[in-house]
């Protein structure tokens, strides 16, 4: 088995819309009215969900009518709310083929098929041409691929001179094996993190410049702190919420997550990088 089918095997849910489906009911909302902001629970897959996009997304001077690529863009929620806040064209990449079709469903409830482009495929090989893209960005993605040089020098090529490349993804901050499973990773054969330092090496072995950089672990804690808080409040989980993504063992996912950032083994972290003008 490829590490791509490995990775295919833990995305894939089989019955991903339906479940959204039922969520939007359970919300009192249907496929018509739901909003952007109702979807952002299930669609933004990563740490802080939409409060961690605006915090992100708000360092890369994003001007309406740029052509953006969301580079790993899972469901797509990020690369519709880039659409919709920013007014940016945005092309979204993933390989997992049920992620993409869930998520063109989710972009037409939300009228954004116009400005939003998902398609199947490797990060490591994109079918677009050079300097395509006047930014760029991944949330969450570079733990599933190993080779970060391969893929710094994809976006690279595909960026117009000038281009920003923003990348927040879960890295390694100091030693110990991680608690498996996590929500991007049940098999340690498919969990690539590596260190802010060795993105840094390879972004700037591609041509990139750096211009920031932020570890969000305490940001991270508090987020999760408080869902948990709310879960408790409630019962159990929003019924748009990551377990609808994740199934059952989201719990177990979320927990190791937890248990490895305050152990200090990873944090998610913030890198910009600029292409030369």
């Amino acid at each position: 088995m490829t590490d791509a089918d490995a990775l295919t095997r833990h995305y894939d849910h089989g019955d991903l819309l339906a479940s959204i489906v039922r969520g939007v009911e359970a919300l009192g909302k249907t496929v018509e009215t739901v909003s952007l902001n109702d979807l952002a629970a299930v669609d933004e897959f990563h740490i802080g969900g939409r409060q961690a996009s605006v915090a992100f997304l708000d360092q890369m001077n994003l001007d309406a009518g740029q052509q953006v690529l969301d580079v790993g863009c899972g469901l797509g929620g990020p690369a519709r709310f880039v659409a919709d806040h920013y007014g940016c064209n945005v092309t979204g990449v993933d390989l997992t083929a049920e992620y993409i079709s869930t998520g063109q469903a989710l972009s037409d409830w939300t009228d954004l098929t116009d400005r939003v482009t998902l398609l199947q495929g490797s990060a490591l090989k994109m079918p677009m041409a050079d300097a395509s893209f006047d930014q760029a960005y991944m949330i969450h993605v570079g733990m599933n691929i190993e080779d970060k040089a391969g893929l710094c020098s994809e976006i690279h090529r595909l960026l117009r001179p000038g281009g920003c490349f923003g990348i927040y993804d879960v890295m390694q901050t100091g030693p110990g094996e991680l608690v498996l499973p996590v929500p991007w990773s049940s098999l340690a054969e498919t969990s690539f993190v590596r260190s802010a330092e060795a993105y840094k090496t390879d972004l700037e072995a591609a041509g990139f410049t750096i211009t920031a950089e932020r570890n969000r672990r305490d940001f991270a804690l508090e987020f999760f702190e408080k869902q948990k808080a709310k879960a408790a409040a409630a019962g159990g989980p929003p019924p748009l919420s990551l377990h609808v993504v994740m199934g059952e063992n989201t719990g177990e996912k979320l927990g190791n997550l937890v248990a490895n950032i305050a152990s200090n083994r990873v944090a998610p972290i913030e890198i910009i990088a600029r292409k030369a003008g």
